[in-house]
C-alpha cells in the first residue's frame, strides 16, 4: 500500500474518531473546580464519547445553545433552564447535582457580615457600609442568583462600592482579592481557588444560597444538525448511578464539592 493510501486511511480514521464527541456548553464553576477533568474521562471510558467543554457564564451558555453551537447544556439557573425548554429550545431538563453559594470578604470584615443571620441581612450590611463588592456582572448563573438576592434584601446595588466586572468566577475572585472586596462565589470555585490573599469565607448556610445544576437536551427539531444521540448518552450517564457516583467522588482539598441529586 502506498504512503498516500496510508495517509488517506489515517485521515479517514481521524475524521471518524472526531465524530465521537459532543460540545457541552457549561459554566465556569464546573470547569474551574476541576469537576470535568474528573468525570469526563470516566464517561469516555464507558461510552467512547469525548466531551469538549465550552465554559462560559450560564447566560452565554444559553445563547450558544440557542444558536445551535452546542450539543448539550449543563448550567445552574433553574428558572432560565425551564424557560429554555418552554421556548422550545430544549426537550428535557433534569436535576443533576447541587452545592451552594457563599459570601467571601476581607478577613477584617468591615461590614460585619459574619454575624448576620440571613444572606439578606449580610448583603444589607455590605450596602449600608458601602464596602467594596465585586460582582461577576456577566449574566452567569451566579450573577443571576446574586441579583435575585440583592432584590430579596430590598437593595439596588450601585455606586462606586459596587463593581460589575463582566468576568468569570476565577477572575472575579482574583479581582476581589486585589481590592479587598466582598464577593459571592459558588463554593466549588472558592475551595479550588489558590490565590485568596486576605479573603475569607464569611457567610454561608442560608437556604437561599442553594445552587442547583441541571442538564438539558437540546431540541432536534430546532437544531437537527446536532449530535443528539451522543448528547442523550451524556445526559443519561450524568443521571445514572455511575455518573452520580462520579460526581459524589470528586473532591478538592478533601472536600466534596458537588452533591448528586438526580431523580432515579
Amino acid at each position: 500500500m502506498t504512503a498516500v493510501s496510508l495517509l488517506g486511511l489515517s485521515m479517514a480514521a481521524q475524521a471518524q474518531d472526531g465524530e465521537r464527541h459532543i460540545t457541552l456548553a457549561s459554566t465556569t464553576s464546573t470547569e474551574n473546580s476541576g469537576l470535568f477533568d474528573a468525570i469526563i474521562p470516566q464517561f469516555t471510558e464507558t461510552t467512547g464519547i469525548d466531551v469538549r467543554v465550552v465554559a462560559v457564564g450560564t447566560g452565554q451558555a444559553f445563547e450558544i445553545a440557542r444558536r445551535g453551537d452546542a450539543d448539550s447544556l449543563l448550567v445552574h439557573d433553574t428558572v432560565g433552564e425551564e424557560r429554555f425548554v418552554e421556548e422550545g429550545y430544549g426537550t428535557e431538563r433534569a436535576d443533576v447535582m447541587y452545592n451552594d453559594f457563599v459570601i467571601i470578604g476581607p478577613d477584617g470584615d468591615p461590614a460585619g457580615i459574619a454575624d448576620a443571620e440571613t444572606v439578606a441581612e449580610a448583603l444589607s450590611l455590605i450596602a449600608e457600609a458601602e464596602a467594596p463588592f465585586a460582582s461577576r456582572g456577566d449574566d452567569s448563573g451566579t450573577n443571576r442568583a446574586e441579583l435575585r438576592l440583592w432584590d430579596s434584601a430590598g437593595v439596588e446595588p450601585g455606586g462606586e462600592w459596587y463593581r460589575e466586572l463582566g468576568s468569570g468566577m476565577g477572575p472575579t475572585l482574583n479581582t476581589a482579592a486585589g481590592m479587598d472586596a466582598y464577593v459571592m462565589s459558588d463554593r466549588a470555585t472558592w475551595v479550588a481557588f489558590d490565590n485568596p490573599r486576605d479573603l475569607e469565607l464569611l457567610f454561608e448556610g442560608d437556604d437561599a444560597l442553594f445552587n442547583q445544576y441541571g442538564s438539558i437536551l437540546i431540541s432536534a427539531e430546532r437544531h437537527p444538525h446536532l449530535k443528539h444521540d451522543l448528547a442523550e448518552q451524556w445526559h443519561a450517564w450524568l443521571l445514572s448511578e455511575e455518573g452520580q457516583q462520579a460526581i459524589a467522588d470528586f473532591e478538592v482539598k478533601g472536600q466534596q464539592l458537588f452533591f448528586p441529586n438526580a431523580k432515579q
